[in-house]
């Protein structure tokens, strides 16, 4: 018997149908041992001794291969075929050898791009050894990450108080390039410039457009009117003369089609045309490479998803041809096969491109078999596969230059048909940011000869601006991070998650815009440890990495390289005060926070007009003050606008609002640390409110003011209960109360005149969102625990689903469905749950215990303090990982909780 392991358990149902019946096929379920997640994982003092752990939930499919690995004659490691599958196979075998399981046992390597019978039969006929130099490869990725995340990370915690900031290798640099770029558009400078267009007809009455280049005889630049008045006299001089065509340019240019995917292509082009994520893609293509059950047999539909070739092997091209000539006829096959080079630095991975394992099964033949986004993002992959297989689309250009006789003005109109669609007929590829250019190139005009004269219908002069460069949406991203040999393909669904995961960064439809915690934590990476965030050098680790996987370089050699200087600026940044920290903030996002409008003095305070504005960090995190602080206690919040302004508003500090007649208090707008508000009197008994949604300070008057303080109000008394029903605004919104119940008001309630009958038909409505969530029942029964016959139910939660059994709940692993959840599994992810509570490394039930203990004196309490230590599941929890194996652990977890006294 031979045993066979593989990634996952679907995979491991259809390669065991392949292989037949001397052959036993395992899932490992992905990685199964990771470094030690707390400090010291990686020792550099111990050249680099790296310490690994058996991930919990992985030790029951380590023991199913483990026994059967005892039994077999040979074991052929099968998982994915890049580095990281190489580094599970590595892991593995570490694992075996420990539990002294491979005693006489053959062990091989066995590599396959596509999920089909011939792939994995010829794979394990031809197995191999593994290789050492990938192993290495990803032992100095994972140590190098390791060691930027539990070093790098309680600097920032220690610098930066509760940002709640980590850091990464790749992720930092990932942050800087949005960083920079939002930078860059909130300091550009729009410039007005004009252009003419006029709306003309040949001489058979037909009508185009063409646009002013010419005027006094000179060739007119982009800039050249500069503003109405040019533009105007420009119009003038257009109405005034009769215009001929003075030349007419007709060429036909051909359009290559683009190649087939890549990881980082299929990543954009599904952005562009899918709307998917960058992990949502990855995700949807993993279940195709893996298969999906077609007629009673599991069926790998595509080739394997991460590598960075766009070739395509000759059985491929083959098929390819075969099908271009049978659907679209020979005009629409070029006379030999395309070719493709990657452009991208450092390729490697897979020797093939993406592409359909069989080109013959049509998208729409899947319909009834994959779910929607496995349908479309199959379609996309073949049309885009067929379509870098034929011909060149041919296209007809028309120029037509038209002038006035005196030589004064000259227009120009451009236009292009298509002669033969060839592979358009098929697929376009997408673009992020198409101009307006191509547009006008794609117009078609009527007939044009030298000498025809024009007749003018409308001239108009337009105005225009120029525009910052574009937010980085998902596909631009990674486009970059590309370009610059920043992380590797499989990596930057992990990016893009992470920095969105921890607030660093936002989409707003569609595009990438930095958090106020991300302006920070980059502000103060680019300050402190600009080396290691430039994109330059990140980029000469990776091809560092390249050369450890090809032989050439020692993998601790790159590790001592990076870690010496790394070290000494991270022991000197420690040692530096606060002061010093602050400064450097304050410079680096001066511009941002303080935009001057060249009048007066940004960073002059509003409220003594004496001091300076400045950027201060405290316990409650980042805020600006004035530096004549306690004398002048002016504050605002820190946040960074996302329209180059500040999203402060425009208040230049307190403003006295008027005077509560029957108290005779004052009452105030106020702008706090956490945002504008009301306060009426002064001290511990003074009355505020915060101001509701949608409201800013400059619309709060005196009257606004006093019903913002009259709230909560009584709106009456419920019928039933007697029970005061009230309304009023909380930092969730508006909302009516009766007892303990809350009801948030909808956005057509005012919460100033809502009645008792709007409020009790609130109140009476079924709860909703969280609320809904814990009153919804099990989503399903399984059946009752073994132990106690208790019932095992699987539930819907705020993070996921998850089995409930009594007191305890157990999430889901990776791969399991509510649908599909057998109770075995469950009683198995409980039992893991259990366990992990015992050890203090989860939350148990909290349960109030009232002290006999007699207190101690406050003075010796003070003496004899006890620190806290904080547990590894919050080191756990405060740790980055990856969105899922797929990512090839791009990104170091961040360092283990801190102590606390």
């Amino acid at each position: 018997m031979d045993v066979v392991v593989v990634e996952s358990p679907a995979k491991a149902k259809t390669i065991e149908k392949y292989l037949g019946g001397n052959y036993k096929v395992l899932a490992s379920y992905g990685h199964v041992r990771d470094l030690l997640d707390e400090d010291g994982a990686v020792e550099p003092e111990k050249d680099f001794e790296m310490h690994w752990r058996v991930l919990q939930q992985k030790k029951d499919a380590l023991e199913r291969i483990t026994q059967a690995v005892k039994a077999a004659d040979r074991l052929i490691l099968a998982t994915d075929p890049d580095r990281e599958g190489e580094a599970i196979s590595w892991h593995l075998l570490e694992v075996l050898g420990q539990k002294k399981a491979l005693k006489n046992v053959n062990v091989q390597r066995a590599v396959f791009y596509e999920v089909t019978k011939p792939a994995v039969t010829e794979a394990v006929q031809h197995a191999r050894s593994l290789d050492e130099h990938l192993i290495d490869a990803y032992r100095a990725r994972r140590a190098l990450d390791y060691l930027v995340g539990f070093k790098l990370s309680p600097v920032l915690w220690r610098k930066l108080p509760k940002s709640g900031s980590s850091a990464g290798r790749v992720q930092s640099v990932a942050l800087r390039l949005i960083c920079e770029r939002e930078a860059e558009i909130q300091a550009f400078e729009p410039i007005e410039y004009w252009t003419v267009e006029a709306l003309l007809e040949n001489p058979e009455g037909k009508p185009f457009k063409a646009r002013l280049t010419q005027l006094d005889g000179k060739r007119l630049d982009k800039f050249a009117l500069r503003d109405e008045a040019a533009a105007r006299r420009a119009v003038r001089e257009v109405e005034a003369r009769d215009l001929l065509v003075d030349h007419v340019e007709k060429k036909q240019v051909s359009r290559n089609p683009a190649p087939p995917f890549s990881t980082s292509t299929l990543q954009q082009e599904a952005s562009r045309k899918l709307g998917f994520s960058a992990d949502r893609t990855m995700k949807t293509a993993q279940r195709l490479f893996e298969g999906v059950d077609i007629g009673g047999e599991t069926v790998g539909l595509i080739t394997y998803m991460r590598t960075d070739s766009v070739q395509l092997s000759s059985e491929a091209l083959s098929a390819c041809r075969r099908l271009i000539g049978q659907r679209f006829g020979e005009d629409y096959l070029p006379e030999k096969p395309r070719q493709y080079k990657t452009k991208t630095k450092n390729a490697q991975e897979a020797h093939e491109a993406i592409r359909p394992t069989d080109l013959f099964r049509m998208p729409s033949e899947l319909r009834g078999h994959l779910g929607e986004d496995e349908r479309r993002l199959y379609e996309l992959i073949w049309k885009r596969t067929v379509a870098s297989q034929m011909a060149a689309a041919l296209l007809d250009r028309v120029t037509v230059d038209i002038g006035s006789a005196d030589g004064v003005v000259g227009l120009r109109a451009t236009g292009q048909t298509v002669a033969f669609d060839g592979f358009l007929k098929l697929y376009q590829e997408g673009r992020d940011d198409p101009s307006g250019e191509e547009d006008e190139e794609g117009a078609i005009l009527p007939p044009l000869a030298v000498g025809d004269p024009t007749r003018k219908r409308a001239v108009t002069p337009l105005q225009h601006f120029t525009e910052p460069p574009p937010r980085f949406t998902e596909a631009s991203l990674v486009k970059k991070l590309e370009e610059l040999g920043i992380g590797r393909p499989s990596t930057y669904a992990s990016i893009i998650s992470v920095l969105q995961n921890r607030s660093y960064v936002r989409l707003e439809q569609k595009r990438f815009v930095p958090e106020d915690k991300g302006w920070l934590v980059n502000a103060f990476l680019v300050e402190k440890f600009g080396h290691w965030v430039e994109y330059g050098f990140t980029a000469q680790l990776e091809d560092q990495l390249d050369d450890v996987a090809a032989g050439a370089l020692f993998w601790k050699e790159v590790l001592r390289q990076f870690w010496e200087p790394f070290k000494a600026r991270l022991d000197e940044v420690s040692e530096q005060r606060q002061r010093e920290i602050i400064d450097a903030l304050d410079h680096a996002l001066g511009p941002l926070l303080f935009p001057g409008n060249g009048e007066s003095d940004p960073r002059e305070c509003p409220r003594c007009h004496e001091g300076r504005l400045g950027l201060k960090l405290s316990g409650f995190g980042p805020f600006i003050g004035c530096s004549r602080y306690p004398d002048c206690n002016y504050t605002r919040p820190f946040t960074v606008g996302s329209d180059g302004e500040t999203r402060i508003e425009a208040e230049s500090g307190d403003r006295l609002l008027g005077t509560e007649p029957a108290s005779g208090e004052e009452v105030w707008l106020k702008i706090g640390r956490f945002g504008p508000y009301v306060q009426q009197g002064a001290g511990k008994k003074a009355k505020r409110s915060s101001l509701p949604a949608g409201v800013t300070p400059e619309q709060v008057d005196f009257d606004l003011a006093l019903k913002l303080l009259s709230l909560p109000r009584e709106v009456g008394r419920d019928p039933e209960t007697k029970e005061p029903i009230l309304a009023g605004i909380n930092r969730f919104g508006p909302y009516v109360q009766r007892g303990k119940t809350y009801v948030r008001l909808e956005p057509d309630d005012d919460v100033f005149t809502i009645g008792m009958n709007r409020a009790l038909a609130l109140l009476a409505e079924p709860p909703k969102g969280r609320r809904a969530a814990a009153a919804a029942g099990p989503l399903r029964e399984l059946g009752p625990h073994p132990e106690d016959n208790e019932p095992i139910t699987v539930h819907a939660g705020r993070f996921g689903p998850y089995v409930k059994h009594g007191k305890l709940n157990a999430s889901l692993a990776k791969g399991m469905t509510p649908e599909t959840l057998t109770i075995e599994q469950a009683i198995q992810l409980l039992a893991q749950r259990a366990e992990k509570v015992a050890q203090g490394g989860g939350r148990p039930p909290r349960v109030r215990k009232i002290s006999t203990a007699k207190k101690k004196p406050a003075a010796e309490a003070k003496a004899a303090p006890t620190p806290r230590k904080a547990s590894a599941a919050g080191a756990r929890r405060t740790a980055e990982k990856p969105a899922s194996r797929t990512a090839a652990k791009a990104e170091a977890p961040a360092p283990p909780a801190r102590k606390r006294s």
